[in-house]
């Protein structure tokens, strides 16, 4: 009895420690600022707030966004990281002037929970290979036209638009029906380029919840239901800490590199530094550099949309130029080596995001520092091909000697310290001063250096 008292006593005492043990502080809420074109660096950046998300038990990761729109291939990752996210995720297009353009419209929709400021607006999903600058976009009137009453879309120019138009309104149709949005605008967004303000939007059913500010929406969105990952999930955000996550130096390195015009210039840095290694064997520094610059240029490019054809005429303009400053010619290779040098490298990346093109300033500065490279070495090859030899067989020619041995037209002469087979048209005497005419072989051909002096005065 008396054991069983104090079995009884220890559970007591134990329970409160127990409880305080099991006890977890409620997470904070996670911030992430989505500014600018979307890219590898933001899909990097989004993928470590949620895993940061998760570690600290957020309630909720609101992704902060005002983006004109970004890569496509980003944009898929990102959105397959917040559909497979256990911690729900709220886009908030902020602040007042924002957008979520393109590819913003599309993580909108894939968000748990949509919410916008005032005076932000959205829409614009028209994949941009549908319509370049001055033609009709599928589905809207020509210009100066509405659509009649009735009138239905016109299908697209082509069979591939036709694809990609389907295709992207199947796609924002279905992160629709994730959260019962509005799928109609989606697929006007695409086929139109609708756009929609955020009290548009609200009414529409494309977001939730307008709000001014962060704590604004984070008010609201308490007690909110919300689908995640198919499950029901009451959001519990009132009274919660924020924590602003910032990029880690990696995420913002990769948003430097990956930028189109850093890239082409390290790709150029690393191509200069070891064509100039070859050609000038022990630098070290150029090749070391080279190499670096080179190696992180492709890790870059193979993050980037490139366009390999263009790619290949950067590489055969720079071969060429290389070949004409090396075998210097009529300037053929030059010439075409430039042209190419500079369609290239307007065509080397293919990116529908201007963010995501290359500067024509850079391209212009580029090809200028090209062409003053190779007018430089051919200068230098054509200078020094026309310099006299200063070692080697040709440096025999119009070298001066003297005669050590005769005989006939033969005999024996001392040239730059060697002595030589040689003849000449006439006999000569030894000590006489010579220069060499031509080289045949192992002999040399010579004539007298100065005539030879009138005899003396007998005795």
């Amino acid at each position: 009895m008396a054991a069983a008292a104090f079995f009884c006593l220890l559970l007591l005492l134990a329970a409160p420690a127990a409880a305080q043990q099991g006890h977890v502080a409620p997470g904070p809420v996670v911030v992430l600022h989505v500014d600018g074109a979307i890219g590898p660096a933001t899909t990097e950046y989004v993928r470590n707030g949620l895993l940061l998300g998760k570690e600290r038990g957020s309630p909720l990761v609101v992704l902060v966004m005002d983006t004109p729109g970004g890569l496509d291939s980003s944009t898929r990752e990102i959105i397959g990281d917040i559909l497979a996210s256990s911690t729900p995720v709220a886009t908030f297009v902020s602040p007042p002037g924002a957008r979520a353009a393109s590819a913003g419209t599309y993580i909108l929709y894939a968000s748990h929970l949509a919410a916008m400021a005032p005076g932000t607006h959205l829409g614009a999903a028209t994949p941009v290979s549908l319509g370049g600058p001055g033609s009709p976009l599928p589905g809207a009137a020509p210009a100066g036209k509405d659509k009649k009453e009735g009138e239905g879309s016109p299908p697209p120019a082509d069979a591939m638009s036709a694809k990609v138009a389907n295709d992207a309104a199947a796609y924002l149709a279905s992160l629709a029906a994730l959260q019962g949005r509005n799928a109609e605008f989606a697929e006007r967004a695409v086929r139109e380029a609708a756009t929609l303000t955020s009290s548009q939007a609200k009414e529409n059913g494309v977001v939730e919840i307008i709000a001014p500010d962060l704590s604004g929406l984070l008010a609201q969105a308490d007690g909110r239901t919300v689908q995640v990952l198919g499950q029901p999930h009451r959001l519990q955000t009132a009274g919660r800490p924020i924590l602003d996550a910032q990029p880690s130096w990696r995420v913002k390195a990769l948003g430097v590199i990956t930028n189109p015009n850093v890239a082409y210039l390290l790709f150029l840095i690393g191509l200069y530094g070891l064509l100039f290694e070859f050609m000038s064997p022990g630098a070290v520094a150029p090749g070391v550099v080279g190499a670096i610059a080179l190696v992180t240029a492709l890790f870059a490019l193979n993050l980037l949309p490139v366009n390999y054809a263009g790619l290949i005429l950067l590489l055969i303009g720079l071969g060429l130029m290389t070949l004409e400053a090396m075998n210097p010619s009529i300037g053929a290779f030059g010439v075409g080596g430039v042209v190419a040098f500079a369609l290239g490298s307007l065509m080397i990346f293919k990116g529908p995001v201007p963010e995501y093109r290359l500067s024509s300033g850079v391209v212009l500065a580029a090809v200028a520092l090209s062409l003053g490279y190779f007018a430089v070495a051919l200068r230098t090859a054509l200078r020094a091909r026309r310099r006299a030899h200063a070692i080697g067989p040709d440096t025999l020619v119009h070298a001066p000697g003297r005669v050590v041995a005769w005989s006939g037209a033969a005999g024996l002469v001392r040239v730059q310290g060697e002595d030589w087979q040689a003849r000449a048209d006439a006999p000569l005497a030894p000590g006489r001063g010579v220069r060499v005419v031509r080289r045949d072989g192992l002999a040399l051909y010579v004539e007298p250096e100065a005539p030879e002096p009138p005899p003396g005065p007998g005795p």
